[in-house]
């Protein structure tokens, strides 16, 4: 049974769902190409995606400045070696003005459903702000743009302020008062140092220690800026560098994991200069591999942590009262705020449970009967004409995701071009073809150390698998990607080529 098109949607040949840097990407991609027949939906006011959520205080990427950049446009004009998140929302407003997209963008509406009609061989959107149909469908949705909150029992009942990391309340003022952060992840290493500068008590809630690293980070001088903006290549050369530096951490991660054991012994002399108290040191040092879960970066979150009115709290929450946070040992601290840094619904996104395929499946029930399973990142069984730009498996531990972001729009842009070639009406990955490929992945995991280093980690799926993750360099996966290959696919045929007698395509 198929659901019926709405005679009032509208129809376009690409819809693309989300404006962080992938579906920005994507649409200027698509207008490079003369591909005007788009349109990109977007539930927040404008692009930006995760820099556009994140305001949180100490906001900040960990990938260096001259990398976290499209490929196509440089910005000579970064302040720091580590962009601060204000920075680099600036940057994808200038881009999507620069580059003429804005008006193919519809803000402030949200998906409600999408579905593939069998019968009209088009994808039945539904959204906020009307229908729409589409010939092909690309869910451009970030891996960290859907908040998780901790399942504590009663967290409802808390009456202070309350909000997760990446919806941050500007509107509280914390000022002297008595705050508890949840979590030690990426997020809560940058908020908790700005935090306790303003606060009165900071209680910091660790179930796992991270490790982390120096940040090697510093103000770019105004030569050195101007010398990136006028001598030509320079800074095409800078990001060449700083590209093969980060691609040489893959032989550790997902290679020969004793060589992060350096790396280590480098995080464990920092907790050892920081961190004088002997009790504080084990407390915050890890009992896995490094590179097991992600490494963070910071100078400040262990000093931060020594401070008189900053605790780390390492025993289990058992619950939350209306003006205070139990520990599993009983113990009863009274807080006036709490700041949930507890991550994103990674492997299982509520957006997934808006998408229904072939027969009514639904997207978020077959990656929880299979696992979490794309053929490159991108097409799924059983959900024909559907592409992501950055989907499973296409995560990095150590570079830049916007690589990986181009290198998914390459193989979109080529799926079209394919497509018009062909006269294809319809494109669906060959389950066999989808099976093997994740087969050969997770069997290149199990050498990696996310797979031997002996955590558990948010990078895994309900079934084990680290469907997160590339387990290989970044240029292996550009290759993979640069061609829309039709042997892995069923196609069909447009009506009208078939009329005229169009050339077979693989079947």
């Amino acid at each position: 049974m198929t659901q019926a098109v709405s005679q009032e949607a509208r129809h376009v040949g690409v819809l693309i769902v989300g404006s962080g840097f992938a579906g920005l990407g994507a649409a200027i991609k698509l207008t490079q190409d003369g591909r005007p027949d788009f349109l990109v939906i977007e539930r927040g006011s404008e692009v930006g995606g995760t820099w556009r959520d994140n305001t949180y205080p100490g906001a900040t990427c960990d990938v260096p400045s001259h990398l976290y950049s499209y490929s196509f446009e440089l910005n000579p004009n970064w302040s720091r070696s580590f962009s601060p998140g204000w920075e680099i929302q600036d940057y994808l407003r200038r881009t999507a003005v620069k580059y003429g997209v804005l008006d193919k963008h519809l803000f402030d509406t949200e998906l409600t459903s999408a579905r593939w009609d069998e019968d009209a061989a088009v994808w039945a959107v539904e959204t906020t702000r009307g229908p729409f149909t589409a010939d092909v469908f690309v869910p451009a949705i970030g891996a960290l743009c859907e908040p998780a909150l901790p399942d504590v029992a009663g967290i409802d009942s808390f009456q202070g302020e309350i909000f997760h990391s990446s919806r941050w309340n500007h509107e509280a003022d914390l000022t002297g008062k008595r705050v508890a952060v949840i979590g030690t992840g990426a997020s809560a290493v940058q908020i908790v140092p700005e935090m306790a500068k303003v606060v009165g008590h900071l209680d910091i809630y660790q179930r796992t220690a991270p490790w982390i690293m120096p940040r090697r980070d510093r103000a770019y001088s105004k030569p050195e800026s101007l010398a990136y903006k006028y001598i030509p290549g320079l800074q095409r050369i800078a990001r060449e560098a700083i590209y093969w530096g980060r691609e040489s951490f893959v032989l550790g991660f997902a290679f020969q994991p004793k060589i992060l054991l350096a790396a280590q012994r480098i995080a464990e002399r920092h907790i050892a200069r920081q961190v004088p108290d002997p009790a504080m040191r084990a407390k915050v040092t890890p009992s896995w591999q490094m590179g097991c879960k992600r490494v963070l970066i910071s100078n400040d979150w262990y000093p931060t942590l020594t401070r008189e009115q900053v605790e780390l709290v390492t025993d289990g929450i058992a619950e939350v009262r209306p003006n205070a946070i139990v520990t599993t040992d009983g113990t009863v601290r009274e807080v006036d705020a709490i700041v949930v840094a507890t991550g994103f619904h990674v492997t299982d996104s509520p957006a997934y449970e808006l998408i229904t395929g072939i027969g009514g499946r639904v997207l978020g029930d077959v990656w929880r009967e299979r696992g979490q399973q794309a053929y490159k990142g991108a097409t799924v069984a059983g959900f024909p004409n559907m592409l992501f730009v950055i989907g499973p498996n296409m995560g990095l531990g150590h570079s830049s995701m916007i690589y990986m972001a181009e290198s998914g729009i390459n193989y979109l842009a080529s799926a079209l071009r394919e497509m018009d070639r062909h006269g294809l009406a319809t494109f669906e990955v060959r389950d066999d073809a989808q099976r093997d490929y994740n087969a050969t992945l997770q069997k290149r995991m199990r050498q990696t150390v996310w797979t031997t280093g002996g955590c558990a980690s948010w990078y895994l799926d309900e079934h084990g698998n680290n469907t997160t993750l590339w387990p290989s360099f970044t240029f292996a996966f550009r290759r993979i990607t640069r061609r829309f290959d039709l042997a892995a696919y069923r196609t069909a045929v447009r009506a009208d080529r078939v009329t005229r007698g169009a050339d077979a395509v693989p079947a």
